[in-house]
């Protein structure tokens, strides 16, 4: 039987606007720090210049038209429901590109690039670089709606998201994605392998191949030393998020559905500290493009069940998978990103077949660097369009 896909719109009653300014209004702040310190969590000053940013300068309206630019629609998969956009290029040629976004991004990350993607030629670009795309929020995020079923992970959201592409008549595609992105891509590849051709990531990580790997960094470059020093700093002061979410995700959710100002300091903080920002968040991300992020993970109150993808990750053995994907892969790596490996580390897990070294950029690169994300994209695809 084939699954309706229907159309879809984003339209948020007044009254839910109208509750979330009174929250913010009637927030209960802790006591702050006498100097302004980012090394306990976000600080507080600066939480409250986005709070009050919030309530008198946000126009969620006008995002919100922005959001509906593009058409979008729902359909169910696995008793899911799927939030997408799907944007077809008046190129017929086009190579399908599914995107996926993480934690705590959403789909607004990639608003600004289905317009080069699709149609590079009104951008600048060759047409002949163009692709269909399609952009899902990943099950319990934004509005593919919160779920109440255990089991989402993504090993399964691959096999959703290759059912999606079917459904929308897909023979032959790439994946591409960061962040939760980069997991889910690889299981499409892995899964689908009939159909999804190729992968692009603006994320890559590989654990030490070998049991002499780590004691071996002395005898790579500096520049590949420093990436497994990136993450060991990651996992010694910021994975803290992602040990909450991993096992008690239910009792951090009653604090993000209930405070829009907790929600947005769970969120802001990350932006700020895997930005390519220089510890101010706005130099690297538009502030209306941060509080429309957030709004998507409030007004549909997916915080709980967005956390909730991380526990069934970890207890789903997909994190980390064996043998290595043959699958080609290609690698935009950004310099600030947080979670990163050395090359040929990168280069015994996958076929990486691409990979460039950015000159700026850090976790949100299709926020930071949409330019550079796009054109890398199109640079990667174009040896498999023939």
């Amino acid at each position: 039987m084939t699954r309706a896909i229907d159309p879809f719109e984003i339209r948020v009653d007044d009254a839910v606007l109208q509750d979330l300014h009174a929250r913010l209004r009637n927030t209960r702040w802790p006591a702050a720090l006498a100097d302004r310190e980012w090394a306990y969590g976000i600080e507080q000053a600066y939480l409250r210049e986005l709070v009050a940013y919030w309530l008198d300068d946000y126009d969620w309206r006008k995002h919100e038209a922005r959001l509906n630019a593009w058409p979008q629609f729902r359909t169910e998969v696995d008793g899911q429901n799927i939030h997408f956009y799907h944007a077809r290029s008046p190129v017929a040629q086009a190579i399908p590109l599914i995107l996926t976004h993480g934690w705590p991004g959403s789909v607004v990350e990639f608003i600004d690039l289905i317009g080069p993607l699709t149609d590079p030629a009104a951008h600048g670009g060759d047409a002949q670089d163009a692709f269909h795309v399609v952009v899902p929020s990943l099950p319990g995020y934004g509005f593919s709606q919160p779920n109440d079923a255990k089991g989402w992970e993504p090993k399964r959201t691959a096999r959703a998201w290759a059912e999606l592409m079917a459904r929308l008549g897909y023979e032959r595609y790439g994946a591409q994605g960061g962040d939760w992105g980069w997991f889910v891509s690889q299981w499409v590849a892995r899964q689908d392998p009939d159909h999804c051709f190729a992968i692009h990531l603006n994320l890559l990580f590989a654990m030490p191949p070998s049991p002499d790997a780590v004691a071996e960094l002395d005898q790579l470059s500096e520049s590949e030393r420093e990436k497994w020093d990136r993450f060991q700093a990651y996992s010694a002061g910021e994975s803290a998020y992602a040990n909450i979410q991993s096992t008690k995700p239910e009792t951090l959710g009653i604090g993000l559905a209930d405070s829009p100002a907790a929600q947005l300091g769970w969120i802001a903080e990350k932006f700020r500290s895997w930005t390519d920002c220089d510890g101010v968040v706005e130099n690297a991300i538009d502030r209306g493009d941060l509080l429309t992020n957030v709004m998507l993970y409030w007004v549909t109150n997916t915080g709980a069940s967005s956390a909730r993808f991380y526990y069934e990750a970890m207890r789903s053995g997909a994190l980390f998978p064996q043998p290595r994907l043959e699958t080609p892969v290609g690698h935009a790596c950004f310099p600030r990103e947080i979670l990163a490996a050395p090359r040929s580390w990168c280069e015994a897990a996958f076929n990486i077949v691409h990979w460039t070294d950015m000159p700026r950029g850090g976790h949100f690169a299709a926020l930071e660097q949409p330019n550079l994300l796009v054109e890398d994209i199109r640079a990667f695809y174009r040896r498999f369009r023939d």
